[in-house]
């Protein structure tokens, strides 16, 4: 067999594989579809469900059954994606309408969840049936080969609302993700009917009735100025605030319930909720809380903070809005597929690109359904007429010799072979002129429909099927008439399915709060060898001074106002207030430093840990393990940032040694190799942050600094170097920059 070799440069395969691919998850997996809404593996969970008859009406199935039909049909990913989406579409928490009616444990708002596959049920809801996949049976969208060419699927569900409005949808492709808010469908319907009223309708005009979105979770939208342009570029920012009640509590105390919470917060958020809150009043931000309880159920929510009796409510209620997620950001990127191609759209376009999808489909639906009626008049013209020469054909069939021979003699007249009782007969016999279809309906016509009622009934049913003709034509020939029978089926859905808005749409203040005044005090920082750190009052610090330096790394004095800061051999900075750890007894435990530090305590090792209010009083030494050298004016670090670059370096480095710079005279570098190098610590030029330095000391191959030490003129400081001890001020001073001596061991 001759080999075919194919020479191309591997960056291009290369390019186009990852192209094909971001195509392939953008277009096949993760967006959603503008005419119906719906992203590929929720259109073929339910169109799975259709085919296996799991309707409204009908006994629940398994969702594990759901899962494996559809896996196995139509959507070849893996069963979690099928069960994660058809658990979402089963969700009234996420969605504005939800799609599948589960029974069983399918998750809740606080984050828990859905119990397995093998343990849910579902069927379709009412509204899927009947909206989303009612006229599928009429031949209304294309039907295409699922993956291995042995099913078909439909490439897109008739569905009858603009469903990624009143659903929304969120997902993430490659280089690009949508975000759309759930709307409601009474409001979304009713610009529909505008839009298809009046197709020059602006945005300003359309939000008369969509007044924003709906989210099922309620809550507030608080910059209803700003959902113009939203809607307009189909991006931006849409801020969202919980609902807050404030109630009358025990003993004259002030309970503040949160009854709704912003959409964003759906999940384990809740619970970060909690924590934030809980948070305020071990730091310290407020002294308000008195105990804090969410007694939220399968009713809704209900989150209870008590406040003491003197609390300032609305102050409380501001600080909630600003330092916890009880005020949010919903991230708007309408971002759907349209003629197979991604496209950020605005809400007109949407609707637009529905209304013409709903006149595609009633198109086909009419034209499929008057092709029908067509048939059958044909059939009950050729019965009626039959009737009329009933005796006639009962003479052809019996005079016939096979059903061949009749069907000839009604479409064409043929009177060979037939015998006749008269010469009449065969004369009115050459005269018949039924078509095909009319002959077989004739040849299979049961004699029961001789009778006199049948033969009325076969009239009113010929009388109605005209009438469907004619209404049919009127639709397909009129567009005003095809555009009032979609509105018509829009004002049914409404009218079943509409619900009162839930979301709250307004223009509302900024936050606005007063922090509690905090009385300035020194305290002392304690952090142990693991990391966890607190501080204490002085009083308490003098009480256990011997036990304080004995079971700590880090001691030193700050003010409760300040903040302290943390080097890392990175040579990032990192800042925490000291309001932010933990202040009370001498035995508390604290908490890790990461924990409220911006930096990783497994990757990042610490160089220097000090107050800002003495890093602001030095200057600073680095030492790289490079061997670069700068000395930085401390007040550099006094920075709002929580992380910044303390100093730059090289590749492959690292920072070995950062020290305040305060009464040391010289430093010594020790390298790997065991080079000693002593000289004055004047000749460490003074650099910006963002410097690299100078170097210290000439490196063999392979060789790094291993150690820093500082010394002080008279003052003896002995080290011990492999078992020898070494006097590091009777090392030759020598020059930076220059190579130092070898020390033998």
């Amino acid at each position: 067999m001759e080999e075919n070799i194919i020479k191309t440069e591997y960056s291009e395969v290369m390019q186009k594989s990852y192209i094909d691919y971001a195509m392939s998850v953008i277009v096949a997996r993760a967006l959603p579809d503008v005419r119906d809404g719906l992203k590929p593996v929720q259109r073929r969970v339910l169109y799975d469900m259709y085919e296996l008859g799991i309707k409204y009406d009908k006994p629940y199935r398994k969702s594990a059954r759901i899962v494996g039909d559809t896996m196995g049909k139509y959507h070849p990913h893996g069963d979690s994606s099928i069960y994660d989406s058809l658990v979402v579409m089963s969700q009234g928490f996420k969605k504005g309408l939800p799609l599948v009616d589960g029974h069983g444990n399918f998750g809740n708002i606080e984050g828990d969840g859905a119990a397995a596959m093998r343990y849910t049920e579902a069927r379709l809801q009412k509204i899927t049936q009947e909206a989303y996949l009612g006229d599928l049976d009429k031949d209304v969208v294309d039907f295409i080969p699922n993956f291995d060419q042995t099913e078909r699927e439909p490439s897109v569900l008739p569905v009858k609302i603009p469903n990624l409005l009143v659903n929304g949808s969120e997902g993430i492709a490659v280089g690009m993700a949508t975000s759309i808010p759930p709307h409601n469908l009474g409001e979304v319907i009713d610009a529909t009917k505008a839009y298809m009223k009046d197709n020059s309708i602006t945005t300003v005009e359309l939000l008369r009735y969509v007044k924003g979105p709906d989210f099922p979770t309620g809550g507030i939208v608080i910059n209803k100025d700003e959902l113009l342009n939203i809607y307009e570029t189909g991006s931006g920012k849409i801020k969202v605030r919980g609902k807050v009640e404030i109630e009358k509590g025990k003993n004259g105390k002030t309970n503040v319930v949160i009854t709704e919470i912003p959409y964003p917060m759906i999940g384990a958020n809740i619970s970060k909720f909690l924590m934030d809150i809980a948070a305020l009043s071990e730091t310290k931000k407020t002294v308000d809380i008195v105990d804090i309880s969410n007694q939220s159920s399968k009713d809704g929510i209900r989150i209870v903070v008590e406040l003491r009796k003197d609390a300032n409510v609305d102050n409380f209620v501001n600080m909630l809005y600003k330092k916890t997620r009880l005020e949010d950001t919903f991230g708007v990127n309408m971002l759907a597929i349209d003629n197979n191609r991604p496209e950020t759209m605005g809400i007109k376009k949407i609707i637009q690109r529905n209304v013409e999808f709903q006149f595609e489909v009633t198109t086909r639906k009419y034209t499929n359904l008057l092709n029908k009626e067509l048939e059958r008049k044909e059939i009950q013209e050729g019965l009626i007429k039959a009737c009329n020469v009933i005796d006639l054909i009962i003479e052809i069939l019996r005079g016939s010799k096979d059903r061949t021979m009749a069907k000839a003699c009604l479409v064409d007249g043929k009177v060979e072979g037939i015998k006749f009782k008269s010469k009449e007969s065969k004369v009115m016999a050459q005269q018949l002129m039924f078509t095909e279809n009319q002959a077989n309906a004739i040849l299979e016509m049961r004699l029961y429909k001789l009778i006199g009622l049948e033969i009325d009934a076969l009239i009113s049913d010929h009388e109605n099927t005209m009438a469907n003709i004619y209404r049919y034509e009127d639709i397909l020939d009129r567009k005003d008439s095809m555009a009032q029978v979609i509105m018509n089926e829009l004002d049914a859905i409404k009218k079943e399915y509409g619900v009162a808005r839930k979301t709250v749409v307004e223009n509302a203040a900024e936050a606005v709060y007063e922090e509690n005044k905090i009385e300035e005090m020194e305290v002392m920082f304690l952090m142990d060898r693991f990391g966890y750190a607190k501080t204490i009052d002085m009083t308490t610090f003098e009480r256990n001074k011997d036990a304080a330096l004995t079971e700590n790394k880090y001691i030193f004095k700050c003010k409760n106002t300040g903040k302290i800061c943390i080097f890392t051999n990175t040579g990032q900075l990192h800042t925490v207030k000291v309001m932010d750890l933990p202040f009370g007894k001498f035995r508390d435990k604290g908490i890790p430093i990461d924990n409220i530090g911006n930096f990783d305590s497994t990757k990042d090792e610490l160089r220097l840990i000090t107050s800002q209010m003495e890093l602001n009083l030095y200057r600073v030494i680095f030492v790289t393990r490079q061997s670069m050298l700068k000395v930085v004016d401390g007040g550099e670090f006094d920075v709002n940032k929580r992380t910044v670059v303390a100093t730059k370096l090289q590749e492959g480095d690292e920072v070995i040694n950062i020290e305040l710079f305060i009464e040391q005279k010289n430093i010594v570098l020790q390298t790997a190799g065991g080079y000693f190098l002593r000289f004055p610590l004047e000749d460490i030029p003074q650099k910006k942050k963002g410097a690299v330095g100078v170097r210290g000391m000439k490196l063999t191959d392979k060789d790094e600094i291993e150690a820093v030490y500082y010394t002080q003129n008279a003052v003896e400081h002995d080290i011990m170097y492999k078992e020898k001890k070494i006097e590091l001020n009777k090392l030759k001073l020598g020059k930076r920059d220059s190579k130092g001596i070898k020390v033998r061991v």
